[in-house]
C-alpha cells in the first residue's frame, strides 16, 4: 500500500516510499517455528491423556503466535518511511498512530547502521541527527539503507540547489552556508561544486 498522497503538500514530490524490510517479520515468525518445533517434540515424548493435553495447549499456542503474525502484518502495511522534495517522514500505527517528521532543511547529517547478519538481508538502521528537539532520530527496519542515506543526501543536495532561486534572508543565507559545508565535508559536493553554490547564494 503505497504513501498516501493525499497527505503531501502543495508542489512537494515523492522520492522514496518504503515499508519495512521483511525482516520485520523475522522474530515473530521465528517465534511461531520454535513454538511448533517445541510442541512436536513434547507431543512425541508424551502419551495417553497428558500427550491429548499438549496437543490441545500446543494448537492454543500456535493459533496465538498466527494472531500476533497477522497483527505484525498489518503494522507492516501501516509503516511508512517517505522521502520528500521537502521532508522526512516516519508513521506507524493502525488506531492509535504515530509519526516523525523532519524538514530537509533541519537535517544536519543521514547515517547508517548495519550489523554482519543484516548486511548479509539487506536490512539496516537510518540515523537522521537534526537540528530539533529530538536531536538524533533513528529508523530500524530499513531495507537497503546505504542507498536511503543516499536518497536523502541527493535530496538535500537538491533542495540546496532549488533554494538559489529565491531571495533568501540574512539568517537563511548562513543556514544555506552550514549545511553547504556539511554536504562538502560528507562528499556529497566536490569543493568546485561547493564554491560555485556558495559564489551564488553570496550574490
Amino acid at each position: 500500500m503505497p504513501f498516501p498522497r493525499r497527505l503531501l503538500n502543495d508542489h512537494e514530490e515523492l522520492v522514496l516510499d518504503l515499508h519495512p524490510h521483511w525482516w520485520f517479520f523475522g522474530p515473530p515468525a521465528l517465534g511461531l517455528f520454535g513454538v511448533m518445533v517445541g510442541a512436536f517434540w513434547v507431543q512425541s515424548l508424551l502419551s495417553g491423556w497428558a500427550k491429548t493435553a499438549a496437543t490441545y495447549l500446543g494448537i492454543g499456542i500456535i493459533i496465538v503466535c498466527f494472531a500476533i503474525l497477522a497483527v505484525e502484518l498489518v503494522k507492516w502495511r501501516t509503516t511508512y518511511f517517505v522521502v520528500t522534495s521537502h521532508r522526512v517522514i516516519y508513521r506507524q500505527g493502525v488506531v492509535a498512530r504515530t509519526g516523525v517528521e523532519i524538514p530537509l532543511e533541519r537535517i544536519a547529517n543521514v547515517n547508517f547502521k548495519q550489523t554482519i547478519f543484516e548486511r548479509l538481508v539487506g536490512v539496516g538502521d537510518i540515523l537522521i541527527q537534526s537540528g530539533g528537539e529530538d536531536g538524533e532520530q533513528t529508523f530500524s527496519d530499513i531495507a537497503r539503507p546505504e542507498e536511503v542515506q543516499n536518497i536523502v543526501h541527493s535530496s538535500l543536495q537538491a533542495r540546496a540547489s532549488r533554494s538559489f532561486d529565491g531571495a533568501p534572508s540574512l539568517g537563511g543565507i548562513a543556514r544555506e552556508l552550514e549545511r553547504l559545508e556539511a554536504l562538502r565535508d560528507r562528499g556529497t559536493l566536490t569543493d568546485e561544486e561547493f564554491e560555485e553554490q556558495k559564489r551564488r547564494l553570496l550574490g
